[in-house]
């Protein structure tokens, strides 16, 4: 169930966010919540990680890599330092 959040802005940027809101079809509630999802997305440290290893995975699948090469690989690394 959406809960609500109360923000003050200076009067301007309220104009601004519903003259913006009204240009792309939305209602004010739906561009906030857009531009925080993104803002989420953008700045939140676990997401990029995990997004990170699914490409790594990603590339390794399609290279035909497996797990045994994976811990191969990181075996010879430990031993090289």
């Amino acid at each position: 169930m959406p809960s609500q959040m109360i923000i003050r802005m200076p009067e301007d940027l309220k104009e601004k966010v519903s003259r913006q809101a009204k240009v792309e079809g939305k209602n004010v509630s739906t561009l906030v919540r857009e531009v925080l999802e993104n803002y989420i997305r953008d700045h939140d440290m676990a997401s990029y990680v995990d997004d990170l290893w699914n490409r790594i995975g990603a590339t390794l699948k399609a290279k035909g890599k497996g797990q045994e090469d994976i811990e191969i690989a990181i075996g010879q690394t430990r031993a090289e330092k």
